[in-house]
């Protein structure tokens, strides 16, 4: 009998995992979980996915791990619901923002069991930690994790059996970085509140998930991912440069809000004025739908109606904003509202490993448009070309350039009233000179073709202003693009922002197509 070799102890374990039986995951809300989640069979929970590329993204059994680690009292939440058992601890190790994300009562394989009601024992000083992916961690690695520097491996305890192991490179062999856990407070993964990259107060947005889409890939013939801002707390991206301007002016002493709107800048004027505790009046022109008037009194806002188109109602704000302690919110031409959007790049630079070859965003105003330009001089992303889109008879950034100088179109024509501005911000002709920036028109039936396609191949729905940027990849555009040497041949993957779907409902898309004569 010959005296065989010892093997090498198992590495230490370094995460908990749960099975498919028990499940603990964060996620902002039911509503966001369904628009961008993957749906699970037990425990019938949906887990919003991030990135697909994602460290923490495994698969035990029948439980695809969709790892979205997140803060808040949200994921206590549904530790509690039927049939959901899982525990959310902090992690003492130092170099630990919060946590431990998605951890379980039972581990893959374990034979014992636990009461429901039981919490993971605390990790050790020396457990793993996650540092997260956001503004304000300023020690990523090039995955966006942080090796831990605590040292060592959790200690295994009594009656709980560890689960997969997770590596710097995201392969379960690796060891030299830990899962990521969620930040307190601040967690800079989907669904969870941003920091304020300078420190400051807590922004009203969250940070919205990058995900890769299938059909949208087909559909263009390259990778494509979608930055999710139809999520956030008020349906678009305007959350986040409305709400930068709203907090700098109430610590101003404003006493009032008063903000021109088509829909979403209202919405989310309204909805940061309901935080800071002040009164915000909302004016639309008469072709805002009632859907959309009614959310901006659910929030507390005032509305008054004034004049046909947005313009209009502007100079009615601007009037009202001459009130003592009234202070004029613009939606889109303000460059605290251009740094606020700005932070949407920021979240692409933390969840792509590699930058996009391009980026495609709807115009209306300019305020998104100035935005991205300024996160990508932040980040270094220059060089990386945008794709404007905007509807024909909405197309103010599109004359702009052709003219060289601002142009006011003689009326809104187009059925996507929230890129309605008949003269574009000075700011985006400004961008236009300083990225590559290549507009493209598209036509009212093409951009509600693609909310409705949309709608099939990622169960969203959107308005038709985001579907201008969606039609660049359903109507060929991107493609014609390339094959005129205007965008790079390859294309290894490009964004599309998703910019917001707050002020439509599947009545209106039915409306939009008998108007268009879509069948």
């Amino acid at each position: 009998m010959c005296d065989l070799p010892l093997l090498p102890p198992p590495p230490p374990p370094v995460c908990w995992a749960p099975t498919s039986h028990l499940l603990g995951t964060h996620i902002p809300s039911p509503g966001h979980a369904k628009a961008a989640g993957i749906w699970l069979p037990r425990p019938h929970v949906t887990v919003p996915a991030q990135d697909t590329r994602h460290p923490a993204r495994a698969v035990a059994g029948r439980f695809r791990h969709g790892s979205s680690p997140a803060a808040g009292k949200t994921g206590r939440a549904l530790s509690k619901q039927p049939g959901v058992r899982a525990m959310f601890n902090p992690c003492p190790s130092p170099c630990c923002a919060a946590g431990h994300g998605d951890l379980g009562t039972r581990g893959l394989g374990d034979t014992g069991t636990a009461p429901p009601t039981s919490p993971l024992p605390p990790p050790s000083p020396k457990s793993c930690c996650g540092s997260g992916r956001g503004a304000g961690d300023t020690q990523r690695g090039p995955t966006g994790h942080q090796p831990c520097p605590s040292g060592g491996a959790p200690v295994p305890r009594r009656g709980w059996t560890p689960g997969l192991r997770w590596g710097g490179d995201g392969d379960p062999e690796g060891s030299s970085r830990c899962l990521p856990a969620p930040l307190r407070g601040t967690a800079s993964v989907a669904g969870t509140m941003a920091a304020q990259p300078d420190g400051g107060e807590k922004p009203f947005h969250i940070i919205s998930p990058t995900l890769e889409s299938l059909p949208l890939s087909r559909a263009a013939g390259t990778k494509v991912y979608m930055k999710l801002e139809n999520i956030q707390p008020t349906g678009s991206f305007k959350i986040r440069g409305i709400g930068r301007l709203c907090q700098e002016a109430a610590k101003k002493g404003c006493r009032r809000f008063v903000c021109s709107s088509g829909g979403n800048a209202g919405l989310a004027a309204a909805y940061a004025a309901k935080k800071l505790g002040l009164p915000v009046t909302v004016v639309v022109p008469s072709t805002t739908g009632p859907t959309t008037v009614r959310k901006l009194e659910e929030l507390g806002a005032e509305v008054e109606v004034s004049g046909q188109v947005w313009d209009e109602a502007n100079k009615r704000a601007l009037e009202l904003a001459q009130t003592e302690g009234w202070v004029s919110i613009h939606p889109f031409d303000h460059p605290s509202v251009w740094q606020g959007h700005a932070s949407l790049v920021r979240e692409l630079k933390d969840s792509l490993e590699t930058k996009p070859d391009a980026i495609l965003l709807a115009v209306g105003g300019g305020g998104l448009l100035a935005g991205v330009v300024a996160g990508l001089r932040q980040v270094g992303w220059q060089d990386v070309p945008i794709v404007a889109a905007e509807t024909r008879g909405a197309h103010s950034f599109h004359a702009a350039l052709a003219a060289g100088r601002l142009v006011s179109l003689p009326d809104i024509t187009s059925v996507a009233k929230c890129l309605g501005a008949k003269t574009v911000a000075a700011r985006a002709l400004e961008c236009a000179q300083e990225c590559r920036v290549i507009s493209q028109v598209v036509e009212d039936a093409e951009a509600v073709r693609a909310v409705e396609r949309f709608l099939d191949d990622e169960r969203m729905l959107v308005q038709p202003a985001c579907g201008a940027a969606l039609a660049l990849l359903y109507a060929g555009r991107l493609r014609r693009l390339q094959r005129e040497g205007r965008l790079r041949t390859p294309l290894a993957s490009v964004v599309v922002v998703v910019c917001g779907g707050g002020s439509i409902q599947a009545a209106q898309l039915r409306a939009l197509k008998d108007q268009l004569g879509l069948e």
